[in-house]
């Protein structure tokens, strides 16, 4: 979803995945299946999200749902800004005591893996008549939300695509192109990348080209990955592949590369240090899901604006993010809850989201409105985000997220934080990587 914060997931995770061993229409999403009919008394539908800045970007769809519905209220919470080490363990430990969570729940791309291997949690969305919505969404989306028993349970809200962002004020500095087409010319592949970043540094902008090993390592894995069996760190029966995958492989070494050419400001990301050399300018490019428009200008602050622009990504495409809504099974109201859902994960709860949050719709009818479509964002030089995350996202194929891919990311990106900060030898980090 727009603006994740990502953190490293504690024992209360591992203790609570250790207890739990016993998811193209025209517009607007179709209604769920006639014995949905409106319940004879109100009822309550809790609605438990997560994330920071507007989160998932629900408040004006709730009010409007609200006003038309008084027989289904929706109460919108986001519980946190903090997924992997705070939300995500309250949600298994709620699933594994049947009682506690929310009607309808978001979960992160992260944990889809997870969720996916536990169908007994979860409502099965077809049986309301929400496996009508394939067509809105891309294969890569639809598929995700799709359990081990072959079921829908789970249906997409945002999705990250995959752009560059770049500080146009320090490229004018180092004497590079600053307007967006003509810097897309200047690294259509990872090789032209370097190349640039090498020319940054030599221009001495006291500045470094980028900010840290993580996010650059995100951004190339999700195009390495459909490239390999659409798979990252598990293969499809959940066996661990990392050191033999070479999407992961190639990832690690592109990072190598760029750390040893000291093209790194040494930073981990979405720390406090990290959002202050975003407003302070120490580092000139980053890469950019559609989420991290948001997270930028809200570090950056107002003073920044015009200074940070958006261009393609070397590589063409890739995706890091986005989040899904489900519907647990210990709910006392299962046909509202299906009903709420597909009313958020529908086209205008996409269209309400991104206008509100910037949480760029999953959803094709979403993104061909022209609400979508048409949109620029302003802090950013106007750039046609509609457009360009949408070209973005068009090709994405599904990647298998296994059950644990959540503990692999965290464990091995802390192995490349200290590959580039100098705790781990660069000849040694690959061991130490796999190891992890």
């Amino acid at each position: 979803m727009t603006n994740h914060k990502r953190f490293a997931v504690t024992g209360v995770l591992v203790t609570a995945l250790a207890a739990m061993t016993a998811a193209c229409g025209g517009g607007e999403a179709p209604a769920p299946s006639a014995d949905a009919s409106t319940p004879a008394e109100p009822v309550t539908i809790n609605v438990h999200t997560f994330g920071g800045g507007e989160n998932f970007g629900y408040d004006e769809a709730v009010k409007k749902w609200n006003a038309e519905h008084p027989n289904i209220q929706v109460k919108y919470s986001n519980l946190t800004d903090r997924f992997e080490d705070v939300y995500l363990p309250q949600l298994l430990q709620r699933l594994q005591a049947g009682s506690g969570a929310g009607d309808i729940v978001g979960i992160d791309e992260g944990a889809m893996g997870l969720m996916a291997a536990r169908p007994q949690f979860f409502t099965d969305l077809g049986e309301y008549g929400l496996q009508d919505r394939k067509a809105d969404f891309p294969a890569a989306k639809w598929e995700t939300g799709v359990n081990a028993e072959g079921k829908l349970f789970a249906l997409g809200t945002d999705i990250g695509g995959m752009t560059m962002c770049y500080r146009k004020d320090l490229f004018e500095k180092a004497g590079l192109p600053t307007d967006r087409e003509e810097v897309a010319k200047l690294w259509p592949t990872w090789d032209a990348y370097l190349e640039a970043g090498k020319k940054f540094s030599a221009a001495d902008t006291g500045a470094k080209w980028m900010d840290g090993p993580n996010t650059i390592y995100n951004v190339i894995l999700s195009q390495e990955a459909p490239k390999n069996g659409n798979i990252s760190y598990f293969d499809k029966e959940n066996n661990l592949v990392l050191e033999t995958n070479p999407a992961v492989k190639t990832s690690f070494d592109w990072v190598q590369k760029f750390s040893q050419q000291g093209l790194t400001a040494k930073l981990q990301a979405f720390t406090p240090p990290w959002n202050k050399a975003i407003k302070g300018g120490d580092f000139a490019t980053m890469g950019c899901p559609s989420w991290m428009l948001g997270v930028i200008s809200g570090a950056a602050g107002e003073e920044n604006k015009g200074n940070w622009d958006v261009a393609a990504v070397p590589g063409g495409t890739g995706n890091w993010g986005g989040s899904w809504l489900a519907v647990p099974k210990q709910t006392k109201h299962p046909k509202e809850a299906a009903e709420v859902l597909n009313y958020l994960t529908g086209k205008d709860g996409h269209i309400a989201a991104f206008k509100e949050a910037g949480a760029f719709p999953s959803s094709i009818p979403a993104q061909q409105d022209p609400e979508v479509a048409g949109l620029k964002n302003e802090y950013f030089n106007d750039v046609p985000t509609g457009e360009i995350f949408s070209a973005s996202v068009k090709d994405l194929q599904p990647v298998f997220l296994g059950e644990k891919h959540a503990q692999v990311k965290t464990s091995v990106e802390k192995v490349l934080e200290g590959m580039d900060q100098g705790a781990v030898g660069y000849d040694e980090a690959w061991t130490k990587f796999v190891e992890a």
